[in-house]
């Protein structure tokens, strides 16, 4: 793996396991989140204009496909496991006396390894539940699978699971800033809709200029906008706030390097560096350093 996607996927790591504890738990605080992935190439591509453009009309997945091909991947007994649970489901009178067996349903596919279906279950179950906890953890899921997909009908399916699942939860507490970013996260990197996430990032700082995750976010993007003179701003001010936060850090030495400042963008990966204080990190910066000084 090249240095600069080593660096990329620590920081990546890093960041994914605070907003899953943010989406479930609830907890406080203001590290970066895991939605945004240093140098990923996924759908926040933007266009010269600075605004990231539609994805190519993509025809996601249906989930009647998606069914089949898991339900042929599991062994015999799972097949019938899955068939009890549904019939379980189609007796009950109720709608939320069917989140119980959604949510082991859920936990069947996760065990044979079909994490669509599993998350597809999960929110069916947290759907049903109006659980605003549940909802944010089944959209985490279906984010997490956005960014590892394999195609991008799959990609399409599991960003729209994600922005229903986000959607609904944010309607239930339209305040949680963390649900918002991962909301904003799901349009603008898998949706034909990114300027909608945009404009989530932006009446976020709107509000709270001094918000992180959402400046974080807004800088990324205006780096892969090319506009490096604003990304810099964006990060210097979050870099005011918070003067070793390792992301500000990345995504600032990326703009000054971007901007043609190899000076600067030197001092930053390097400051970084001490403040990671991790040998095999220096290595990969400074092999990263390498290849453009």
């Amino acid at each position: 793996m090249p240095a600069s996607l080593r660096i990329a996927h620590y920081i990546a790591i890093a960041s994914a396991v605070v907003l899953t504890a943010l989406l479930y738990w609830g907890v406080p605080t203001t590290p970066p989140t895991g939605s945004l992935k240093a140098g990923s190439s996924g759908g926040a591509h933007q266009d010269a204009a600075g605004q990231p453009p539609s994805m190519t009309q993509v025809t996601p997945a249906s989930l009647d496909s998606i069914r089949k091909a898991a339900l042929a991947a599991l062994p015999g007994h799972a097949r019938q496991e899955v068939a009890v649970l549904e019939e379980q489901i189609a007796r009950q009178h109720d709608s939320i006396d069917m989140a119980p067996f959604f949510e082991q349903s859920a936990a069947l596919w996760l065990e044979h390894k079909q994490a669509p279906m599993a998350a597809w279950s999960r929110a069916k179950a947290a759907h049903l539940a109006r659980s605003e906890k549940k909802l944010n953890f089944a959209g985490q899921f279906f984010l997490d699978l956005m960014h590892e997909a394999t195609s991008p009908a799959m990609q399409a399916w599991e960003a729209q699971g994600a922005v229903d699942c986000l959607s609904e939860a944010l309607a239930l507490n339209p305040d949680n800033d963390t649900t918002k970013l991962a909301l904003a996260s799901a349009y603008i990197e898998g949706t034909v809709a990114p300027m909608s996430g945009v404009a989530i990032l932006r009446e976020m700082v709107t509000k709270e200029p001094d918000h992180i995750p959402a400046n974080l976010m807004l800088g990324r993007l205006s780096i892969q906008s090319a506009q490096y003179e604003k990304a810099i701003a964006r990060l210097e001010h979050v870099l005011k706030i918070e003067p070793k936060n390792r992301e500000a850090l990345y995504f600032l030495a990326e703009a000054y390097k971007g901007k043609g400042d190899k000076e600067k963008a030197i001092h930053t990966f390097r400051e970084l560096e001490g403040i990671v204080d991790n040998p095999d990190f220096t290595k990969d910066i400074e092999a990263y350093i390498n290849t453009f000084k």
